[in-house]
């Protein structure tokens, strides 16, 4: 069995799907904000 060797593991393709992921829950959240803004004004 190989010797683990801590942070030698290339991670690129995990960090750019994390990078993803965070970048793609901002978004839904900014406009999940604007859409409450959005319906908050309407109903006024």
């Amino acid at each position: 069995m190989a010797e683990h060797k801590h942070g030698e593991m290339d991670i690129a393709v995990q960090e750019k799907t994390f990078e993803g992921f965070v970048n793609w829950s901002v978004r839904s959240v900014v406009g999940i904000i604007v859409f409450l803004i959005f319906l908050a004004l309407v109903n006024a």
